[in-house]
């Protein structure tokens, strides 16, 4: 899947994310980005846990639309989330570390679709998503 301007795109979002108040709030870092695909982390803080003792489901969400975002504007900027289908598998832990892996699997002129993975550092799945976007 290539872009004309992909790679401008790319240099573009490594820029805009040094100033983008969301991700540097929760503290996600860019891993890597390239056409069509993003890999993002967050350590979890004391801060993100919820009422009955675990993480908010909320933070792995941010970091997942974060990675579709990163992962969809590298192809076409810029385009924003329409649908967002997340599926909870597993909690993680507390303290853990997540990451998030998203691959755009059609980026058209009225429709982008992505995947997204969300693993803890030791490789298992926390959740699974699918989502769209749409260029602007």
């Amino acid at each position: 899947m290539t872009h004309p301007d992909a790679e401008e795109n790319i240099k573009l979002l490594h820029e805009k994310s040094r100033t983008e108040p969301a991700l540097n709030f929760l503290g996600i870092k860019i891993l890597e980005l390239k056409p069509g695909y993003s890999k993002l982390s967050i350590k979890l803080k004391p801060e993100f846990i919820n009422a009955y003792g675990i993480i908010f489901g909320g933070i792995t969400m941010s970091l997942a639309d974060e990675a579709f975002g990163y992962a969809v504007n590298s192809l076409k900027l810029p385009t924003v989330a329409a649908q967002f289908n997340i599926h909870f598998l597993s909690a993680p832990d507390n303290d853990d570390e997540l990451t998030a892996e998203a691959k755009v699997v059609k980026s058209g002129r009225r429709l982008a679709v992505a995947e997204v993975e969300v693993t803890n550092a030791k490789g298992k799945l926390i959740a699974k998503v699918s989502a769209s976007g749409v260029p602007l």
